[in-house]
């Protein structure tokens, strides 16, 4: 068994614990910075194809006791980096750190990528050369106070690079952040789901792809390439089997119970275009829309969104006279619902003022937002804008 773990946006480990179990992975411990976990090749291999909420996957391949950068460069030295990928192949070292001792983490990089050139160098007399940018391997260091630990990035290019999204609006949600926050919605397929304030789609392209059961690195049509196919043990026929079966267990196209709006025209436009270019422009029914002025598009249902604000919307003013109108538009029509809001701006409960039944604590890049919930209940949850929590 290999130890492995899955980087996520902070705030999400949770749920990409959840998600990482029913991929068939073991030994799950989440952390702020991810989930660390247990499992065989093939575990590997379906946590990359089938992770929504992972941003990378790496393959622990040493934990050891450190004091100096000396230290660091022996054990580095010792691994059979030979055995794992070809001396062709280019590299990329990158370490992170909590309360290390090292006093140089660029020179602690440096000695990592001379223990692996050094190692080559010893056993075939070449060494691989570095690539900042695009490298076909790339190793992951972590220290804290006295333990080091090394990975290899069994990914490439980061997980929310998936499918197609060829136009974004302003500030788009990375696709495994908005994956994340309808995880902690409990939305089902089932159930209806409405973005009134799309945006370019992030939202409604994922939940798509979820209603359809499509594989996130089959988004789009076409498989995407990780790094663990560029390893020397690459299994290429498991890794063809688990496509062929992803693409069996798709759902067929059809329109769902899916549903996106937004004011601006132009922002609408890109989130069909951004839906056609995934195959998914079947499956969800647009129109432009005041949030202010929709309906619900059924009696009971989820709806996520990301409130925009600033040069979309307008000053602080704007937003607090649109909050209340929020609140009272969740009472009047969306009774029966449960309603997530996405934000960085803490006066939006304040201003909504409902009670809200969650708040969670998320990160959008280094921005600190919360997904705040209010399940709408008609007459029962208005509270005064005084006792409203922030």
């Amino acid at each position: 068994m290999n130890k492995f773990f899955a980087q996520c946006p902070r705030g999400l480990s949770g749920v990409l614990a959840q998600e990482l179990e029913r991929i068939g992975a073991i030994n799950i411990a989440a952390s702020d910075a991810g989930v660390a976990f247990g499992g065989t090749t093939e575990v590997a291999y379906r946590a990359n194809l089938y992770s929504r909420i992972a941003t990378r996957i790496l393959w622990h391949v040493a934990q050891f006791p450190y004091q100096t950068e000396h230290d660091i460069y022996d054990t580095a030295m010792l691994l059979p980096w030979p055995s794992w990928f070809d001396v062709q192949r280019t590299i990329k070292v990158e370490i992170t750190a909590q309360k290390s001792p090292v006093k140089s983490l660029d020179f602690t990089t440096l000695k990592v990528k001379d223990a692996v050139c050094d190692k080559f160098r010893e056993v075939s007399g070449v060494r691989p050369s570095v690539a900042t940018r695009d490298p076909d391997i790339r190793i992951h260091v972590h220290l804290d106070q006295t333990e080091a630990a090394i990975y290899v990035d069994l990914t490439g290019e980061p997980l929310f690079k998936r499918g197609k999204r060829e136009h974004t609006g302003d500030a788009p949600l990375k696709k495994n952040l908005a994956a994340g926050i309808i995880a902690l919605t409990g939305w089902k397929p089932e159930e209806v789901f409405y973005d009134p304030m799309c945006g370019s789609g992030t939202f409604l392209v994922e939940a798509a792809e979820m209603a359809l059961n499509i594989a996130p690195g089959l988004s789009g049509g076409t498989p995407r390439k990780f790094a663990l196919q560029k390893l020397k043990e690459f299994d290429e026929p498991l890794w063809k089997r688990l496509i062929d079966e992803a693409r069996t267990n798709e759902r067929p196209t059809e329109l769902s119970t899916i549903f996106g709006s937004d004011m601006y025209g132009d922002q609408l436009k890109i989130a069909r275009e951004n839906l056609v270019a995934n195959g998914l422009g079947d499956c969800v029914h647009l129109k432009q829309a005041n949030i202010l002025e929709v309906s619900a598009p059924s009696e009971s249902g989820v709806l996520v969104t990301n409130p925009p604000y600033g040069d979309r919307i307008g000053d602080a003013e704007a937003l607090k006279e649109m909050y209340p109108k929020l609140g009272d538009l969740l009472k009047q029509k969306f009774a029966g619902w449960r309603a997530y809001f996405f934000t960085g701006d803490t006066n939006l409960p304040k201003g909504v003022r409902l009670s809200t039944s969650r708040k969670t604590p998320l990160f959008n890049g280094k921005i600190e937002c919360r997904l705040y919930e209010y399940k709408v209940i008609a007459g029962s949850n208005r509270r005064s804008a005084s006792s409203a929590e922030i």
